[in-house]
């Protein structure tokens, strides 16, 4: 991988090296990704290891919310990500709903990456299509662990018709799964006919179905993925889950609490998902305790748990930070080694101690 310049050094460790910074926009971003999602998945799923390791830091979240938009925020995700490629680094992502009437998308973002051995920030890249990647890589991933030792989905539905939905199902399609049919359901009928549209393009072979309701969706389904801008819960009644699907909770407040104490529950990180009311924080507030939870991701991988057959198995991942630096830097790396890198000449501009 091309090797970050470091800051810099005290005169006695020789000459001083001015330190880079290189902005990477999202068509730049979106070249490197395509058609790899295998790669991409292969490297979340390393992210996902190092983090069951204790190789990384990933805080909270941190949610800035405005009382004279309260529909909007924008989130900040420091992390730390060690391994061979170490890097630090801070998501910056905003979530203005209100976006999507004006024709703009509902998230930006932007990715700041730190080199580990001197704190400089090297890269600004532009990350709402890192994150829509990374948070789909994350459910092609869990979607193939959890439906080990069960029968494998072959009907999927989406329950939301945006970015994220369509780069789940590109990167379920990318990592080999093959669907017998497709079922689709947003609250918005334009958005439903849009998404059916995509599918289209996309080659898509299987009967695909826009279903007038939640329900008929749910129960014809038996992969089904989450993927709204819900705030609260509105899917309440547990026996829609009877046939034991297997739920990509990517949204992460859809499904009530009732549902969750019905089925086996996975999260990517406990203390991150247990909190600002999604559906399992909502749970253990009901319950008062967290016995709900079968385990994480990373408990799967290792072997230490098995999703169970006789209920339905529900994905629920907060997002991590980590996983946006692991497709960040990946990113970075490929632009650099394709000779694409934008950078900014004196961009540090006081690196001198004294002056």
């Amino acid at each position: 991988m091309t090797d970050v310049l470091p800051a810099a050094t005290p005169a006695t460790t020789g000459p001083a090296t001015v330190p880079t910074f290189a902005v990477i926009s999202g068509e730049q971003v979106q070249r490197a990704l395509s058609g790899r999602e295998q790669q991409i998945v292969e490297l979340v799923e390393a992210a996902y290891r190092l983090h069951d390791a204790g190789d990384t830091v990933n805080p909270p979240s941190y949610f800035l919310r405005f009382p004279d938009r309260p529909t909007a925020r924008i989130i900040a995700l420091p992390a730390s990500l060690g391994g061979p490629d170490r890097v630090d680094g801070l998501k910056w992502i905003s979530s203005f709903p209100q976006n999507v009437s004006a024709g703009l998308p509902r998230a930006s973002a932007v990715l700041i990456l730190n080199d580990h051995d001197t704190g400089y920030p090297f890269a600004c890249l532009e990350s709402s299509i890192i994150s829509a990647t990374r948070t789909a890589a994350s459910a092609a991933l869990a979607a193939d662990r959890l439906s080990r030792g069960r029968s494998r989905p072959t009907r999927v539905g989406f329950f939301g018709t945006g970015l994220i939905a369509r780069c789940i199902h590109t990167f379920l399609v990318g990592t080999g799964w093959a669907f017998e049919a497709v079922g689709v359901h947003d609250v918005s009928a334009d958005s439903a006919a849009g998404f059916r549209g995509y599918l289209s393009q996309a080659g898509t072979t299987a009967p695909v179905t826009v279903h007038d309701s939640a329900e008929d969706l749910v129960r014809s389904c038996d992969l089904v993925v989450f993927a709204t801008v819900a705030g609260r819960p509105h899917v309440t009644d547990p026996a829609w889950f009877r046939h034991n699907p297997l739920v990509l909770h990517v949204s992460l407040r859809d499904l009530a609490p009732e549902i969750l104490l019905g089925s086996a529950n996975f999260v990517d990180d406990v203390e991150h998902c247990l909190k600002a009311d999604t559906s399992p924080h909502l749970a253990e507030q009901l319950t008062g305790n967290r016995d709900f939870l079968t385990g994480t991701l990373s408990d799967v991988m290792a072997g230490r748990v098995t999703p169970p057959a006789d209920r339905p198995v529900v994905f629920s991942p907060f997002g991590l930070g980590v996983l946006d630096l692991a497709v960040g830097r990946y990113v970075y790396d490929e632009v650099s080694r394709a000779g694409g890198l934008r950078v900014i000449d004196d961009f540090f501009h006081e690196l001198r101690r004294y002056g």
